[in-house]
């Protein structure tokens, strides 16, 4: 499936992103650079501007009220709460929709491309690059978790721009369904819902969610993910060789150049360091969330 974002390449910024492309074997990369600006600065954007005129139209009372800190906060869960619709919807169509992805075979699964998988990838990274740049100049606020998560996301999704592991960016933003339930739950923190039933039912929501999403099936995809690439590195080259001639810009599929075979040690190290760093965060954040229902509840209950 070709790429289907609404505006095409910008040239000049695909002749700028090449050297970089070609120091780091991001082959891929000049092909949706413009996505990744174009994201990055859409999100700053929301952020610095719009949330703030649309927060304070919508909720004088409470957001004008709000320190720094929880206005920054409050800025961030908006931005996130778009992004993160707009993401998990992306990789659910391209999911279902894209055929050359779907029938791809384990070897096409590591080093498989199509250009709209490529593109959510590209999406995803200019809002991580933008959001571990916003966690490392609002450290202070947002914590070194989120920092580490950032950067983690940047790197592990940038790499399927050799392209190797493209096929499972879809995937793995699908861990993005459960955002939008917390960002809600947040909120209503903040506007003096603490403990009422739409909190509470919010929370049982979002708690079932992220445990499905995150926990169960990013458990199962993680398993298929780890035994494909235990696979790669037993495959001989010559099996991943195009068996016919390619351009990257027209191919619906694409397998990785000879470079990527076999499968480079960083890469494995870096990718699944990172994954297992993600995956290590998502039970943290579960059993805190388990923890601030809980308060919640114990709120509710002191109140009635």
């Amino acid at each position: 499936m070709h790429d289907p974002f609404p505006i095409p390449p910008i040239k000049w910024l695909q002749r700028a992103s090449q050297p970089l492309a070609n120091l780091l074997g991001l082959e891929t990369l000049p092909l949706h650079i413009h996505e990744i600006a174009i994201a990055g600065f859409f999100y700053h954007f929301l952020f610095a501007f719009l949330a703030p005129v649309l927060s304070a139209r919508f909720a004088p009372g409470h957001y004008a009220q709000l320190p720094r800190d929880k206005k920054l906060q409050w800025n961030m869960k908006v931005v996130s709460f778009i992004q993160s619709t707009l993401i998990s919807g992306l990789s659910l169509l391209v999911i279902n929709l894209d055929e050359e992805r779907e029938n791809m075979g384990h070897a096409e699964r590591i080093w498989g491309y199509t250009g709209a998988a490529g593109m959510v990838q590209a999406l995803a990274v200019g809002y991580f690059l933008w959001d571990a740049y916003i966690m490392a100049r609002y450290t202070d606020v947002f914590g070194v978790a989120m920092l580490v998560h950032g950067v983690a996301c940047s790197l592990t999704f940038s790499l399927g721009f050799r392209p190797v592991l493209n096929y499972y960016g879809c995937v793995f933003m699908l861990y993005e369904l459960s955002t939008p339930l917390l960002n809600i739950h947040w909120v209503l923190d903040k506007v003096g819902m603490t403990g009422s039933r739409l909190q509470i039912g919010n929370g049982i929501a979002l708690i079932a969610t992220f445990f499905s999403v995150r926990l169960v099936y990013g458990g199962i995809m993680s398993a298929h993910l780890y035994s494909d690439v235990w696979r790669a590195l037993k495959l001989e080259c010559e099996s991943v060789v195009p068996t016919r001639d390619f351009h990257v810009q027209d191919a619906f599929k694409l397998l990785g150049p000879l470079a990527n075979c076999p499968l480079p040690r960083w890469i494995l190290l870096l990718y699944l360091g990172g994954h297992v760093t993600l995956n290590s965060l998502n039970v943290y954040w579960f059993g805190a969330m388990i923890r601030a229902i809980r308060r919640r509840a114990d709120h509710s209950d002191k109140t009635s």
